[in-house]
Order: C-alpha cells, then structure tokens, then sequence
C-alpha cells in the first residue's frame, strides 16, 4: 500500500454536515475515513451514505458484540451501507465469531475486511487487573487475536505495542489496523498504548486510525501530507 492508503481518519462528531465537509476536504491525502458510534448514532444509514458519496473507503467502526445470531444479523444489515472494513469485539468469543465471518461471507458486492477489536487503546494494566482479567495486555491481545484468525477473521485491531507480538504469533497476512497512533509533534490525549506512524508501519501495522492529529489541526490536510511525507520517508 501507499503511504496514502495506510492513513484512515475518524469522524468523530455527530455533525453529518461538518463531517462531510471535513471528508471532502481530505480526499486525495487519506485513504479512508471511519465512521464510529457517535456518528453513527447521531446520523445513522443515511449519515453514512451522505460521506460515502465524497468517495472515501468508509471503515464502519460500530464493534458489534451480542450474541452470534443479534452480530450476524448486524453484519448482514451494514452490508447495505457497502463499508471496506467493519468489526466485531474478540471478546464476544468464538461462537460470535465465526457467525460474524458468516455472515459478511454473504456480501453481495465487494466483501468487507472484518476485524476483531482486542483491547481497547485507552485500557491499561491496572484497568485489565480492574475488571477481572489476569493476563498482561499483550497476552490478552495475542490469545484473542489468534482466536480470531482461527475463526476466519481478517485481522484485528490493536495498539502500536502489540504490532510486534501479533506478527509473529499471527503471521504476514493477518491484517493489523492500529489506532493510538500519534507523530510525534502532537499529543497523546487519551490514548494510553501510543507510537508514532514511522514506528507503527516499521513495526508492522498495515492501517493507521489516526484522528486528532488531523482533525483538530488548524490545518488538516497539511497535517495529513506532513503524515504520509513521514511515512513516505521510511
């Protein structure tokens, strides 16, 4: 992939005019755009076609997690809205996982790449040990993670810390979509698992969620040309 390709920004308002204008204004220096629960929410199917007509690849970041049939059902449903990339929690489990596999194997037009999220970027070790589970993160992400690619899934989401161990656990082609990416001439927010983009792709990150950045830059599109001019230089 290009530099381009790799960078996929989030639009996280509820303002579907804001973001379609923010959507047009990054076309041609992004390779996609994700729409998440606050938009979503907000907005629904028609918000969604509204920034698909801009033209980007749309990443439908909705993490489904219910029971197999409820997450099938959901997946057979976005289908409409012809996303490129969708996903799923890991942590609903195999049965969960392997109806959702399913049912985007049934996607009339191009199948989307379907991810399972692993651990959210904003928990820590503390917050693991908080709600009851006794692995470090990267164990956890690793043990979910390949349960998803034995599950049939594409890839999975995960944090720059990560990309290393899935590598090697996971193989070349499993795919890694990694947010809590931030350059380093911007800050970390809320973002607890962070590495710059030059570290994430040299690591082995296929896809960068990169959000703030860009978004709440005065300038946008130079943030994101200074971005893939970095990426570019590796």
């Amino acid at each position: 992939m290009t530099p381009i390709e790799r960078i996929l920004v989030p639009l996280d308002t509820d303002d579907v005019g804001r973001a379609a204008k923010l959507a047009a204004r990054l076309k041609g220096h992004v390779g996609g755009v994700k729409l998440g629960k606050q938009f979503f929410t907000a907005n629904g199917p028609n918000g969604a076609n509204k920034i698909a007509c801009v033209g980007h690849p749309i990443f439908m970041d909705l993490k489904f997690h219910d029971i197999p049939n409820t997450v099938a059902s959901a997946i057979r449903s976005i289908h409409r809205l012809q996303p490129f990339m969708l996903n799923v929690h890991a942590s609903g489990g195999r049965a969960m996982m392997r109806a959702a596999v399913a049912a985007n194997n049934e996607a009339k037009e191009t199948k989307p790449l379907l991810l399972g999220v692993t651990m959210l970027t904003s928990l820590s070790e503390c917050d693991l040990k908080e709600i009851g589970v006794a692995s470090d993160v990267g164990q956890q992400v690793v043990r979910l993670s390949k349960l998803a690619q034995d599950c049939g899934m594409d890839g999975v989401v995960c944090s720059p810390l990560e990309i290393t161990l899935l590598r090697k656990a996971c193989g070349d082609h499993f795919k890694l979509v990694v947010p809590g990416v931030r350059p380093p001439w911007s800050s970390s927010n809320d973002q607890k698992r962070v590495a710059t983009p030059k570290e994430a792709i040299a690591r082995g990150a296929d896809y960068l969620v990169i959000g703030r950045p860009i978004t709440t830059a005065d300038d946008p599109v130079n943030a994101a040309v200074r971005i893939r001019e970095e990426l570019a230089a590796l």
